[in-house]
């Protein structure tokens, strides 16, 4: 288990935060039931901000033809839709909703080249409502594999994830399970899959990123 980069910033406020507080307290010589409700919330503080940006070290194993999970969370969408970017065809869509709890990782679902990416200025709706994996705050990163297979990646933000975080662009060459980017405190990943992809997962499912099979090409 590692404490991921993007953390570093966060913690460092938070420590100053804490810092500052049990300082007054200790400065002003604040009633000691003051201080204990500082101390239990600075340890909370710390912790929340730990478990949001850790990391656990996976070994990840290269599977050619599966669809590696790019994210932990819960499964809340199989559907056939049209996908309107990049495809502008029918395909196969699953959504994994990121909790504020879960590892906030996002991890490239197959290997190969990135032949699209771009990135989508917008709103911040709740990563459930209909329109967010459209209107919302989002990346969408397409990566062809060996076969010249296509598969559409989305990070989309929500009503408490403000930020988002890539690492990839055009042309660049990717390893399945290896980062691509970063969501702060949850929202949602979206995968468009080619129709007659077989898909391993159900609805409800708790998938784990760079260790669940998603599905087969």
């Amino acid at each position: 288990m590692k404490f991921h980069k993007e953390g570093y910033t966060s913690l460092a406020i938070t420590v100053l935060v804490i810092f500052i507080a049990n300082a007054i307290a200790d400065y002003y010589d604040a009633p000691e039931v003051i201080k204990w409700i500082i101390y239990i919330l600075s340890a909370f503080l710390f912790i929340t901000i730990v478990q949001f940006f850790r990391s656990p070290t996976k070994q990840i194993v290269v599977q050619e033809g599966t669809i590696l999970c790019p994210a932990d969370g819960k499964v809340v969408v199989i559907e056939e839709t049209e996908e309107n970017e990049y495809f502008h065809d029918r395909r196969l869509q699953v959504s994994i909703f990121m909790s504020p709890i879960n590892v906030h990782v996002n991890r490239n679902p197959i290997s190969g080249m990135v032949s699209y990416f771009k990135y989508h200025p917008g709103k911040f709706l709740v990563a459930w409502h209909p329109k967010s994996s459209t209107d919302n705050e989002r990346t969408t990163v397409v990566v062809k594999n060996a076969n010249g297979v296509e598969v559409l990646f989305r990070q989309i933000a929500g009503a408490l994830a403000r930020r988002i975080v890539w690492y990839v662009k055009e042309n660049d060459h990717v390893t399945q399970g290896s980062e691509f980017g970063f969501i702060k405190f949850g929202s949602r990943v979206d995968l468009f899959l080619p129709l007659g992809t077989q898909i391993d997962v159900n609805i409800g499912d708790k998938v784990v990123g760079g260790k669940t099979i998603i599905g087969k090409l």
